[in-house]
């Protein structure tokens, strides 16, 4: 990833990386431990963006 990014590029991974967390706690107590964890989080290392 270049140190200059345009701004698309660097819209693109702010989304991503705000997607990259766990699910708060309130909603695994509302869906009475259903959910458990977020399923789509990703590690920099084992899963590239692809972009």
């Amino acid at each position: 990833m270049p140190s200059h990014k345009t701004f698309m590029i660097k819209k693109k991974l702010a989304k991503k990386q705000r997607q990259n967390r766990p699910i708060p706690y309130w909603i695994r107590m509302r869906t009475d431990n259903t959910i458990r964890y977020n399923a789509k989080r990703r590690h920099w290392r084992r899963t590239k963006l692809g972009f």
